[in-house]
């Protein structure tokens, strides 16, 4: 990758939406279509898996007791430190950004595909993925769907999702940053996919 951390001759699409909005549904589909998937939270949790290589910088800034039994990360715990303290979820940030933006960027390069979709789900809250793609995709719906959606698959208590919604950019602020919305919301996943695909299609369509 370039000094901007772009491919050259590739499409480059940025993907984000706020949690529960169906986002990784939609990368998969992109997926699908022929897209390479450079997946940014699962960077992050392959990370913090036993043997990770940010367990022990984490360990090192924040005690061996945020390290489980079976040597991983317990995110549960983490999650609830970060979200009330400002300083601890940015001094966790100073440790995974970096090598999140290396194996973005390792997969990157590497990636055999005309185009690459980097699902990032803190896109628009960066400031500095706009830059670095050619086209943003946005997954949007409502609020009360993503609290229904994440307390489903969860089993979080609606004021745990509301939360993590709450902590993530609005939706006007998502969408205006977006070169297309996904609208995800009372649609069937047939409906879902016609949109994707003509999205594909319009996007990878050679010029005339």
């Amino acid at each position: 990758m370039d000094a901007a951390g772009l491919t050259p001759g590739r499409l480059q699409i940025g993907l984000t939406g706020g949690i529960g909005s169906g986002k990784s549904t939609v990368a998969r589909r992109l997926a699908a279509h022929g897209a390479v998937v450079v997946d940014t939270d699962l960077i992050a949790r392959q990370l913090t898996l036993p043997g990770g290589a940010a367990i022990t910088a984490i360990a090192a800034a924040f005690g061996a007791d945020l390290i489980d039994a079976n040597g991983a990360l317990d995110r549960h715990r983490m999650r609830e430190i970060v979200f009330a303290d400002p300083l601890k979820k940015r001094a966790l940030e100073a440790i995974l950004h970096p090598m999140i933006g290396l194996e973005t960027e390792r997969q990157a390069a590497t990636a055999a595909a005309t185009a690459i979709v980097f699902d990032v789900p803190l896109l628009v809250e960066s400031g500095r993925w706009r830059a670095r793609v050619d086209k943003v995709l946005v997954v949007d719906c409502a609020e009360r769907t993503q609290v229904e959606r994440v307390v489903a698959r969860s089993g979080w208590t609606p004021a745990a999702a509301q939360a993590v919604v709450d902590q993530q950019a609005p939706r006007a602020r998502r969408r205006a940053c977006a070169d297309a919305v996904v609208f995800n919301d009372g649609i069937t996943l047939e409906e879902l996919e016609r949109q994707v695909s003509a999205l594909w299609a319009c996007w990878t369509r050679p010029s005339q």
